[in-house]
């Protein structure tokens, strides 16, 4: 069964198309990544998802609710952690809890429980009467997802739920997230992190209000199935770069931090070679040269040049 379903969802400000069209299924217990740049469109999507805004277009529903007909039944049933800092920093630890508790109409000894379970997920035990400011970041943002959750909601949305916080803590939040989906919530997550987006179950690439694509991970890198990747490593990337993409054969390429990767529109026989010999033709002679499997940072990037050469959109 089917968490989430979108069809045709469409959202404008103005003149401007912020979510344009997109449609797809989240089934349920499944995380489910929205994969796309800064100003791509994955917050506003969420934000309907959510019934805090309203579609222009399109229709959808969560866990079975329309969400332009009914929002405040789909807020009920839905928890949701904005990208920005969602609790209140001048109070403490529990009374945070409390307060959202009593949002969700907790009371009593249900109010209880999901505070011990709260501050035993978020690892803040002995610090209840800290001020929420003076956490950490990674306990702000695990305490966040438990007052998200205090409700035991069947569907969860995470907008970028780990942006600013250490690479350590942001492995410890994708923990529990995983640790949700095992006991059957639906997550879908917002992430700009390429990383991440590798414990999504399936991903959705948005770029410039548009799905360009979804599929699990091993899916999405067949986009380079009849193509293929090489590595170069030299002392000059940049220009490396520029004499790679005069080079016959070389589709594309791009930085991966001090090495070099080039898209070779096909599987051509000779390919290392010629591109070394290339490079050192230009003074450029390079330390290493070789084929290297697709990763979804190349995935990504090669969908968002696609995208935008289709729509006139970077």
């Amino acid at each position: 069964m089917n968490a989430i379903s979108v069809r045709d969802l469409t959202r404008r400000f103005g003149s401007f198309v912020a979510v344009d069209g997109i449609s797809f299924d989240v089934r349920q217990g499944e995380i489910f990544g929205f994969l796309g740049s800064n100003g791509a469109g994955k917050s506003t999507t969420i934000r309907m998802l959510c019934g805090l805004l309203k579609p222009t277009g399109g229709a959808a529903t969560v866990g079975g609710v329309d969400v332009v007909r009914d929002p405040e039944q789909v807020k009920r049933q839905i928890g949701y952690m904005s990208q920005r800092f969602s609790l209140y920093e001048a109070l403490t630890v529990d009374q945070n809890i409390t307060f959202f508790g009593g949002i969700y109409g907790l009371s009593g000894g249900a109010l209880e429980r999901r505070r011990r379970f709260v501050v035993d997920m978020a690892g803040l035990h002995g610090r209840e009467r800290v001020r929420t400011a003076d956490l950490a970041g990674g306990w702000r943002q695990r305490l966040a997802l438990g007052c998200a959750i205090l409700h035991e909601p069947p569907i969860v949305f995470l907008d970028e739920p780990t942006g600013g916080v250490d690479p350590i803590s942001r492995r410890q939040f994708w923990a529990l997230i995983d640790r949700l989906s095992a006991a059957g919530t639906t997550v879908l997550v917002t992430t700009h992190y390429l990383d991440e987006a590798e414990h999504c179950d399936r991903i959705a690439i948005v770029h410039a209000g548009k799905l360009s694509a979804i599929g699990t991970a091993e899916e999405l890198k067949r986009v380079f199935a009849d193509r293929t990747i090489v590595e170069i490593r030299v002392d000059r990337p940049v220009e490396a770069m520029r004499a790679l993409d005069a080079m016959p054969g070389v589709e594309k390429t791009s930085l991966f931090g001090t090495a070099v990767h080039a898209v070779l529109a096909s599987a051509q026989q000779d390919a290392l070679a010629s591109l070394e010999r290339g490079l050192a033709a230009a003074g450029m002679p390079a330390a290493a040269v070789g084929v290297v499997q697709p990763s979804l940072e190349d995935v990504f990037l090669d969908v968002v040049d696609r995208s935008a050469r289709e729509t006139g959109r970077a």
